[in-house]
């Protein structure tokens, strides 16, 4: 009766516990969307950046055309003259996503615009993302892990710098996607089913769909696969979570038109392939030791090796062939620019020039991890007590996310799951160590005996004397191997050892106890870290991370300024301009050009042709009569010029001057960057001898000049 009652006990305390993580889980998912809404609440609901303008567009004419034509959508009013084929150069995974919720709300009845959706697409994505974390956790330290991790990545100012209302970019689905396939793989890992190991690929080809990125998931893996065969630690459930993986994921993956048959064709997936063939011969290394004699077992791994070896050599001799006839070694330059921090300044200006391809400084780390800097290496420790499979994925995860990261600064947002995945470990552990001495101390306090103190309750702890027991019964069963029911001696041997393991484990809990003063610090000082990091979060949601690009704001002792000149340049254009006039400027504004203002520019922020925009470049960074020639060559009849230095917008065309003209350098020889480090020449706007930059704190170089090639037509 005892029994039954502690076991009834039991059973209620572990369904109170299922509800109750249910709606903390709940209420971290509101805290995720709603932490994400500052941007609507300070400015209105409109769409980010640069990016999200082009998505947002795409979006607009998938919901209104259908999917078809948008694989089949050729672009002209984009890289003029060239165009640029939409369907086969995107990856759609967010415009399919967005337009799929779309589809499902108006079915409902529930009529939202295309741009609404848009704007709410992040937040939604990253309640996903913190519930994906707290699967994964999950499967490698428990629930109370899991729920601390999810609560750590829904504010983590990182991840929120890409995914506020209105920052409608891959990103914004592709963390979810990297999360959730991590996940699927670390369950399979766990539970050797097959039924995982199909999800897990089905999640792979989600990511593959939403961001370049998917790259990172298709060697890491790998890197872990080769890790747990090196260190022995092969099993048939390892088999099973990369297997279908490789086969299925790579067949999905090709179906995306972006990808296609870079999938199987370039270095970055290479990696992916050679685990697979080592997979294979450690597999069927050991299904021929199972069945064969140790005698027999040696020749056969020496002919397993030799012909091995064979196949081996033909296979790299291939790939080292079709690796050598490609000038990059098959190679993307944004994989290049990883792999050596150096390579994109020598050879690649225009990835240089993007300010999200710089490596962080120190205060990036802070300001956009926080606290949780101090607390992955303790998460660190704590997977190693004990290494598991999933755990030793984990470190694997955030050793080389962290050196990624260090690289560029963008890559930062893959760092975050791993930092509060780590946290989280690191927070649970530390509580539950806490918490459990203050609870033992108590009870010592209270008289109670001391395996009843060990873990709450005298049921959760297993005596000593117990433990003899339990050897006793061990010994008893050795006596007596003639027993005719073999199957209850194999379950009472079974259930001794797994009594005896958790008498040890309880033991070692128990004496892991630290005094109450210490426990009662330690407490306070994790309370107030969190707490320091949930003031941080929020400011950097509402003040850091939150502002539009397209909507400047100034403080001054009168109070707040708002700057709508974007928008209202574009508008400017969009009524003011014939319909099929081309538009010239810095390949930063093309696409907000093109999605706001419905005109043809030249280049755009794809940047897929580096000679049309060093002519670009050239143009711009050229006397006013040559610059004239390259843009009346180009069909260009308006030229979008940006110069922030009256009202102290750092981000203009001044400040990316000397990329124009290492761009435009890199492909025509005549400009050379010594020439324009003398004084900077403002191009095509007229001034009055008041041109002052407050942005770099010094007068234009050049004053009192009239345009002769050039007209200005409006000027904010």
């Amino acid at each position: 009766m005892a029994a039954a009652a502690k076991a009834g006990e039991a059973t209620l305390r572990h369904a109170f516990g299922n509800v109750l993580s249910f709606f903390i889980l709940l209420l971290i998912g509101v805290l995720a969307f709603s932490i994400r809404l500052f941007s609507v609440i300070k400015y209105e609901s409109v769409i980010h950046e640069f990016d999200p303008y082009f998505n947002y567009r795409v979006t607009q004419f998938l919901t209104k055309n259908g999917i078809y034509d948008f694989w089949n959508w050729f672009d002209d009013r984009t890289w003029y003259p060239l165009g640029r084929v939409i369907g086969g150069t995107v990856y759609p995974g967010l415009t399919l996503t967005a337009g799929t919720i779309w589809w499902l709300l108006n079915s409902l009845n529930i009529p939202l615009s295309v741009e609404t959706v848009c704007v709410f697409t992040a937040p939604i994505f990253s309640a996903f993302a913190s519930w994906a974390t707290y699967l994964l956790t999950k499967e490698v330290k428990g629930a109370g892990a899991g729920l601390t991790a999810a609560a750590l990545l829904a504010m983590v100012p990182s991840y929120i710098s890409r995914s506020v209302a209105g920052s409608y970019d891959n990103e914004a689905v592709a963390i979810f996607a990297l999360i959730i396939t991590f996940y699927l793989y670390i369950k399979t890992l766990n539970t050797g089913s097959l039924f995982y190991a199909t999800l897990n690929a089905i999640a792979y080809f989600y990511m593959v769909c939403s961001w370049g990125g998917y790259t990172f998931i298709i060697n890491l893996i790998p890197m872990h696969v080769l890790l747990c065969i090196v260190t022995g630690r092969y099993s048939s459930r390892l088999y099973i979570a990369y297997a279908p993986l490789v086969v299925l994921g790579t067949l999905l993956a090709a179906l995306v038109p972006v990808v296609g048959f870079n999938a199987v064709m370039t270095s970055e997936h290479f990696a992916s392939f050679l685990v697979f063939i080592i997979l294979h011969v450690v597999a069927l290394v050991y299904y021929i030791k199972g069945i064969l004699s140790p005698k027999m077992f040696k020749v056969a791994v020496t002919l397993v090796v030799s012909v091995g070896l064979v196949v081996c050599c033909a296979v790299i001799a291939i790939l080292v062939a079709l690796v050598a006839s490609s000038p990059t070694k098959g190679w993307s330059g944004r994989s290049l620019s990883l792999l050596d921090p150096t390579y994109a300044s020598k050879y690649i200006p225009i990835i240089a020039s993007v300010s999200e391809h710089q490596p962080p400084t120190w205060p990036s780390y802070f300001m956009d991890i926080n606290v949780l800097a101090f607390l992955v290496p303790a998460g660190i420790i704590a997977c190693f007590l004990p290494l598991s499979d999933a755990s030793s994925f984990v470190v694997l995860y955030i050793v080389t996310s962290v050196y990624f990261s260090g690289v560029m600064v963008r890559l930062m947002l893959v760092f975050a799951p791993a930092a509060c995945i780590m946290s989280g470990i690191a927070l649970s552990q530390a509580f539950d160590v806490f918490t459990r001495s203050i609870k033992f101390q108590l009870l010592r306090i209270l008289g109670f005996s001391e395996a009843d103190a060990g873990d709450g309750s005298s049921a959760n702890v297993v005596p000593e004397n117990d433990a003899v027991k339990v050897d006793k019964s061990e010994e008893t069963i050795k006596e007596r191997p003639s027993r005719k029911n073999k199957k209850k001696e194999k379950e009472q041997m079974e259930k001794a050892q797994a009594e005896k393991t958790s008498a040890k484990s309880k033991t070692e809990k128990r004496l892991l106890v630290l005094p109450m003063e210490l426990s009662v610090i330690g407490l306070l000082l994790l309370v107030f870290m969190g707490a320091f990091y949930v003031v941080h979060c929020v400011w950097a949601a509402a003040e850091a991370y939150s502002a539009p690009s397209i909507v400047l704001t100034s403080y001054t002792h009168e109070g707040l300024h708002v700057f709508d000149d974007f928008r209202e340049a574009y508008a400017w254009l969009r009524h003011n301009t014939e319909v099929d006039d081309k538009v010239a400027s810095w390949w930063d504004y093309g696409y907000q050009t093109t999605a706001m203002a419905n005109r043809t520019v030249i280049v755009d922020n794809n940047t897929w042709n580096n000679t049309h925009i060093a002519t670009v470049g050239t143009a711009m960074s050229s006397p006013e009569k040559a610059a004239w020639e390259i843009f009346n060559s180009l069909d260009v009849k308006y030229v979008l010029v940006v110069f922030g230095g009256l009202v102290g917008y750092p981000s203009d065309d001044i400040n990316k001057f000397l990329w124009m003209v290492r761009i435009g350098g890199g492909v025509f020889p005549h400009i050379k960057e010594p020439d324009y480090l003398v004084g900077l020449l403002l191009l095509f706007v007229e001034t009055d001898g008041k041109g002052f930059d407050r942005v770099r704190r010094t007068e234009i170089g050049k004053k009192y000049f009239k345009l002769t090639h050039f007209e200005e037509v409006r000027q904010s």
